[in-house]
């Protein structure tokens, strides 16, 4: 199976086998990101490939902070080219973290 190599630590809300990991990928991307181990991070990277996750990433819906900052180190990317970061200037959080 494609995903064996990624722990399902991740998806504690979706059925893991029924994931499709090239129609989803956006979605397994930023699950694993968010909420995935180091390990299934560079699965995903194995996986995917930095081009493809360059291209996909910066249209996530939500990318925590430490995620962000650290997806733009390793793609080199400013945070201004993700949907997010935008996203996040609009909606400012009361607190910060």
């Amino acid at each position: 199976m494609i995903g064996s190599t990624i722990s399902k630590k991740a998806f504690w809300d979706v059925n893991f086998a029924a994931l499709d990991f090239e129609k989803s990928s956006l979605f397994i991307m930023q699950k694993v990101f968010n909420y995935g181990s180091w390990d299934d991070q560079v699965a995903i990277i194995r996986l995917y490939g930095l081009d493809r996750i360059k291209k996909e990433i910066i249209g996530a819906s939500y990318l925590r902070q430490p995620v962000l900052s650290f997806l733009c180190t390793i793609l080199q990317l400013q945070k201004t080219y993700f949907g997010c970061y935008i996203k996040m200037q609009w909606n400012p959080l009361p607190w910060n973290y």
